[in-house]
């Protein structure tokens, strides 16, 4: 059996940039795991977080997820007058040479649907273009499911609305924690993190930062947090 090509948009109206279509077709896979998807042996994204494979071609996941969403998060800033500047989505650096400065550009790409699946990319290049797209194919390869729970005792203790229990992330000297929190709080985290939780589905939640917090290492922690919730079995996690 041969998957049919996925039908996927572009950026649309909010700014949200969808999955571009995929040709099923002019993909050769590399890897046993792709092999198998693209023969439809494999149909579910489910079957592989939970086995011992590793996702090494970001085709798999544009086969089995036609509707991701795609995000570049703020974690550079651009320079503007009197020291001031605003926050952008390129995080430029430079190398000073003999032949004059080199710059590099890097991004950090998000994706998800909303609906318990989010991946987290980091990308660097010379140009802005393919920083981007290597942020996007690494977060296609990170793409992990996380449970949902409610935060409040009075409520289904299988909610949607948040996690079902407090978990820690790190990266670096950052440290942050994720504590469930009841429907109508929101997420009660840094901007960019909320971001990452929103794609990913989380409505409400509470958190707790410890270190030297800088933009890229916490958002790293947070994501922390979430793969260390998606490692821990629970029952009836999913309804």
């Amino acid at each position: 059996m041969i998957v049919e090509p996925i039908k996927k948009t572009e950026v649309d109206e909010t700014g949200i940039r969808r999955l571009k279509q995929f040709d099923i077709s002019t993909w050769d896979p590399k890897t046993e795991l792709g092999r198998k998807v693209k023969n439809g042996e494999i149909s579910d994204i489910d079957e592989i977080l939970a086995s011992s494979y590793k996702i090494l071609e970001p085709q798999i996941i544009d086969v089995l997820m036609s509707d991701l969403q795609v995000e570049l998060l703020a974690v550079g800033q651009t320079k503007g007058k009197f020291g001031g500047g605003k926050r952008s989505i390129w995080r430029q650096t430079q190398k000073k040479t003999k032949e004059g400065n080199k710059p590099k550009f890097a991004a950090l790409a998000i994706i998800g649907n909303r609906n318990g699946y989010v991946g987290l990319g980091y990308g660097k290049s010379k140009e802005t273009v393919p920083a981007r797209e290597k942020a996007i194919r690494n977060a296609k390869l990170n793409v992990i499911r996380i449970p949902f729970g409610c935060g409040s005792w009075e409520g289904d203790p299988i909610g949607d609305n948040s996690i079902p229990f407090a978990v820690e992330g790190k990266c670096g000297s950052v440290r942050i924690r994720l504590i469930p929190a009841p429907k109508g709080t929101s997420l009660v985290i840094e901007k960019e993190c909320a971001k990452m939780l929103e794609i990913a589905g989380i409505k409400d939640i509470y958190s707790k930062t410890l270190g030297h917090t800088t933009k890229i290492n916490l958002i790293k922690a947070c994501f922390g947090a979430l793969t260390n919730l998606s490692k821990t079995k629970l029952n009836r996690v999913y309804s």
